[in-house]
């Protein structure tokens, strides 16, 4: 139970509402074991009424009804206190489940992007929900019935060995096979139950991954391929659950057959005791129940077993990314007012997954305010220049300044709080648009909303719209077009009015003259902003203030838009193209 040491802080944090739980507990288990020694009482009596060791029948009537009442009583008061046993332990594990969940998702936002590369969406959605499931079960159900053995065994054994040591000692023979046979199961349901987690990460994932891509499986046609490789998985992780389930099978059966041969003991050796008139029939009556009783504490052993070994594993799986340490880290809690200067002072970048070198001594600087339009071939390193920009890596080679310092002493929200980045590939949330845009800035006013939008040249779609700006978007914004989508992506960063813009190539999905208009107003609201644009079209760069052309990680152009036209490369050549084309 290594792995389940992390959950000991929420223990200690709702300490108060278990500790009432372990009383109610004790309380439920002593009254319910109060039966069969009243049951046997009752007995006793009417044996010795029947050997006429009491002749007053009503005397014994009346002993009769009031056992009968105080079992009444006893029962419902059990009752009373098992269901107060429950609302504590088993709220409790749900407190501790919302916990747990909310500290993975912590984590799960601070771990950098580049965590997000190597492992799979499905993955990290299967151990923040299946895996904390499985641990919610130890820390409820598992502990709860743990402390109804506990005592039920404690007090029951206590009452037996009380009554007669002898008939007791002989009861727990079969004991030590059910210790032995606990120990080696439960090493088994360990190990499956790894395999098993593991195997359900790989479906969420498939299916994550197929539901995502739904327009490509479709589009090809290879719906038969994709429902052959589900069923291939699906396969495995049935046969993985059914080997679990045959271990955990073997529990129950070799539970009853103890309690059976227990039962048989009690009946042969207290039949014998009652023959040589060593006990009352009322003992061997008692002793029954008694065994009776603890045939579902002792049977639960083994569930309780299996569920711990289960919430081993997955607290496990949990572990290993609570303990991922963040690659970028937050050195400064100090919030940071930036302004917008921007150096980069041979600055070369390999991404350690692909080993592959993106940047390669990289020298230019931007002044608060101005514009840097980047330029180069696909591959050539600008997606990777402008992450660096906005800590979503952090080099090792070269420096990077912010305002003249380097950018791991800003502090990191405050950074990422100042700056607006629209991607290539822009993603929308499944809610309306005018929340989409709001997502740039929580207390937006609808004046500011479709100030935004306008300036972003989509507003006149948004109004065409049955639901307006309350038009709910499919998952991933498949409701609009990729150019509607692109651009409700650039009103949602204008709207956080940052000290940084930074747009990553997010108007290759509109026209040259829908590109002109938004241009144009980004210029008069961008003014005292400093703005990055990785483009295609000349038509993106010819305003801007400084331009860099990349080419396999090397800037091997520097310049405006008016010096780099008059000098051969790759800038002029883009530059002819284009205006053939518009020409054309």
């Amino acid at each position: 139970m290594k792995e389940l040491q992390h959950v000991n802080k929420y223990f200690s944090k709702y300490k108060w509402r278990l500790l009432i739980g372990i009383i109610m507990t004790i309380l439920s288990k002593i009254l319910a074991l109060k039966v069969p020694q009243i049951v046997g009482d009752s007995l006793n009596i009417v044996e010795e009424y029947l050997n006429n060791e009491i002749t007053d029948i009503s005397l014994v009537k009346q002993e009769l009804l009031i056992n009968v009442l105080i079992i009444i009583g006893v029962t419902i008061l059990a009752g009373l206190f098992t269901f107060l046993m429950r609302q504590t332990i088993i709220v409790t594990s749900r407190l501790i489940e919302f916990d747990l969940k909310n500290e993975i998702y912590q984590q799960y936002q601070k771990l950098s992007l580049n965590f997000y590369k190597k492992n799979r969406t499905g993955d990290l959605m299967n151990r923040i929900s299946e895996d904390v499931s499985k641990v919610r079960m130890y820390t409820g159900p598992a502990i709860m019935y743990t402390l109804t053995m506990s005592v039920t065994l404690i007090v029951g054994f206590t009452q037996m060995i009380s009554i007669d040591t002898k008939l007791t000692l002989y009861t727990l023979i079969p004991f030590p096979l059910l210790s032995i046979s606990i120990f080696v199961l439960s090493k088994i349901i360990h190990k499956r139950s790894t395999i098993v987690q593991e195997y359900l990460s790989k479906l969420t994932t498939f299916n994550q991954e197929f539901f995502s891509g739904v327009n490509v499986v479709k589009s090809y046609g290879i719906e038969a391929s994709i429902i052959e490789n589900f069923d291939e998985l699906a396969d495995k992780s049935k046969e993985k659950n059914i080997h679990l389930q045959k271990a955990n099978a073997l529990f129950f059966p070799l539970m009853i057959l103890l309690i059976g041969i227990s039962n048989i003991i009690v009946i042969y050796v207290g039949g014998q005791q009652y023959i040589n008139d060593e006990i009352k029939i009322g003992v061997i009556i008692e002793f029954m129940l008694y065994v009776n009783i603890l045939t579902w504490p002792v049977a639960v052993v083994g569930w309780v077993t299996s569920m711990v070994q289960q919430a081993e594993a997955s607290q496990a799986r949990i572990n290993e990314f609570l303990k991922q340490v963040p690659e970028i880290q937050n050195t400064n809690t100090t919030a940071t007012e930036i302004k917008g200067n921007i150096t980069f002072k041979n600055v070369s970048f390999t991404y350690d997954d692909t080993n592959i070198t993106a940047l390669k001594d990289i020298n230019f600087s931007v002044k608060a305010g101005e514009t840097l339009a980047i330029f180069g071939k696909t591959g050539s390193g600008k997606s990777t220049l402008i992450e660096l920009i906005s800590r979503l890596y952090d080099t090792k080679i070269g420096s990077i300044l912010l305002d003249n310092k380097p950018i791991q002493e800003a502090n990191l929200d405050a950074v990422r709080s100042q700056i607006g980045f629209v991607p290539q590939d822009p993603f929308l949330f499944s809610e309306s648009i005018s929340d989409n845009i709001k997502f740039g800035k929580d207390d937006a006013t609808e004046k500011e909303i479709i100030a935004a939008a306008k300036n972003a040249d989509v507003h006149k779609n948004i109004v065409d719209f049955p639901n307006g700006y309350n038009t709910i978007l499919g998952e991933r914004g498949v409701t609009l077009s990729g150019g509607q989508k692109q651009r409700v992506s650039i009103a949602r960063a204008i709207i956080k009015e940052p000290k940084i813009l930074i747009f990553d190539d997010c108007l290759s999905a509109v026209d040259t003259e829908t590109e002109e208009k938004i241009l144009k107003n980004l210029a008069l609201i961008s003014k005292n902003i400093t703005t990055f644009i990785i483009g295609h079209r000349i038509s993106s760069a010819k305003n801007a203030d400084k331009i860099i052309v990349l080419d396999d990680g090397k800037i091997t152009q520097q310049g405006t838009h008016n010096q780099l036209i008059k000098e051969k490369g790759y800038y002029k050549e883009l530059y002819d193209q284009q205006l053939l084309e518009k020409e054309i």
